[in-house]
């Protein structure tokens, strides 16, 4: 995972915004529906990246959960969400390795 600096034209509420997208799967839904929110190029990068993340990490739990040994170990996975979120209420634009090769190829952000 690659971070890059920091733009001095990023807000706090845009920080806050984009590191609640990633532990609160609904927020980037609201934040792409928003015009003033999805015009903002630190919204839309990680309000993308949040929503493809918690796809993938939801579908891994929900795999996981079939078996009753794995179970409790799926839930744990949902905690890896607050160190991208960690990042963004920071004001960086963190890389996670698959997912945002992904969304860049399919150009969404």
């Amino acid at each position: 995972m690659t971070e890059q600096p920091v733009s001095p034209d990023i807000t706090s509420d845009d920080k806050l915004w984009a590191a609640l997208g990633y532990p609160i799967p609904i927020i980037p839904i609201v934040m792409l529906l928003m015009e003033d929110k999805k015009n903002r190029p630190f919204i839309k990068y990680h309000a993308v990246q949040s929503l493809a993340l918690n796809v993938v990490l939801w579908i891994v739990i929900i795999l996981l959960s079939a078996t009753v040994i794995l179970a409790c170990f799926a839930w744990i996975l949902w905690f890896v969400t607050f160190w991208p979120a960690i990042k963004a209420y920071q004001g960086e634009y963190m890389t996670l390795p698959v997912i945002t090769d992904f969304i860049k190829k399919q150009r969404w952000v």
